[in-house]
């Protein structure tokens, strides 16, 4: 007869720090006992430098959870030493943990991650995936070890991706399904009966995306063009130049047909500007001009001249 394992007496610790992990840390207040949670640093922002915390570390406080803030895990993890810890979950917690860290819970440390591993490691997998126009994408729940993501595999949800999904859109859909395929994984993990996969060697890398990576360039196919807008949209955003002005890009769509040349505004009146690429025209929906408010196209044409912009060049 199989030994019933009481989740709830579980004591776990959870480690992450942006909205997306919020769902995840929700359940395990409510399935487990989580005895402490770990974000990253209060971080200033704003004009007047404010200091702000972590989506989960308002959490945690809302249900009387201790939090623990270290600027770097690796060199300050005597608070955990001195806990008894059944099981250490992360997610989006943006630090790697050394050995000494995820050798302490009786039932190892394990990782929410927002793709289907092996593809996709590193921090930044939901922008990849729309951006390399990928038809599905996921969730993976894997034991962690020393390296980034590499770790054995316990199981993977996957999902499609929409044509009309932004990361946004992904991101949260993602976030439900992180909580949903931890919370039907706990049990099995804590029996030891769950699946334990190594990835192997085929993988690829999602990596931070750069400002170098949120600009458009207009000599490339409109399908590409348009999955980058959808893969940096609503944050931080794809951008273009305009006369060295930069226009940050929120939305467009794509028209297929001959053009002679790519990066020029082929089509302005007042409904329209379209911007030429290598097999179609890409029509701005809705911008975000340098200095200004988010705007629909057509509220940004009513101010300008648009008789001098046909033909004019989109850096």
């Amino acid at each position: 007869m199989r030994m019933v394992i009481k989740v709830k007496d579980k004591n776990v610790v959870f480690m992450g720090t942006p909205d997306f992990a919020v769902p995840i840390l929700e359940m395990l207040i409510e399935k487990t006992n989580v005895v402490l949670v770990i974000t990253q640093p209060d971080k200033e922002v704003g004009r007047k430098k404010e200091l702000a915390y972590s989506p989960i570390k308002k959490v945690a406080l809302e249900n009387n959870i201790k939090v623990f803030q270290p600027n770097k895990i690796r060199l300050d993890y005597d608070t955990l030493k001195k806990l008894d810890i059944d099981l250490i979950v992360t997610c989006a917690f943006g630090q790697i943990l050394p050995k000494e860290v995820l050798d302490l819970p009786k039932y190892g440390s394990i990782n929410v991650h927002a793709s289907i591993l092996p593809k996709y490691r590193g921090s930044a997998p939901i922008q990849w995936a729309i951006m390399n126009g990928d038809k599905t994408t996921g969730i993976t729940i894997m034991y962690m070890d020393e390296g980034m993501d590499t770790g054995d595999i316990i199981k993977i949800s996957e999902i499609p991706i929409e044509n009309n999904d932004d990361v946004g859109t992904l991101h949260d859909k993602l976030s439900i399904l992180g909580k949903n395929t931890l919370e039907s994984t706990l049990e099995s993990i804590f029996n030891k009966t769950n699946n334990r996969i190594k990835q192997g060697d085929n993988y690829s890398i999602a990596p931070k995306i750069k400002r170098e990576d949120e600009h458009i360039n207009f000599n490339d196919f409109g399908n590409n063009i348009i999955n980058k807008i959808r893969a940096l949209s609503p944050w931080p955003l794809a951008n273009i130049l305009i006369d060295n002005i930069e226009i940050k890009v929120i939305k467009a769509r794509y028209k297929k047909c001959d053009v002679n040349v790519s990066g020029k505004i082929v089509e302005v009146n007042k409904n329209n500007l379209g911007i030429s690429c290598l097999d179609g025209i890409i029509y701005l929906e809705r911008i975000k001009p340098m200095g200004k408010k988010e705007m629909d196209i057509k509220s940004y044409l009513n101010g300008i001249d648009q008789k001098n912009f046909l033909e004019k060049e989109v850096k």
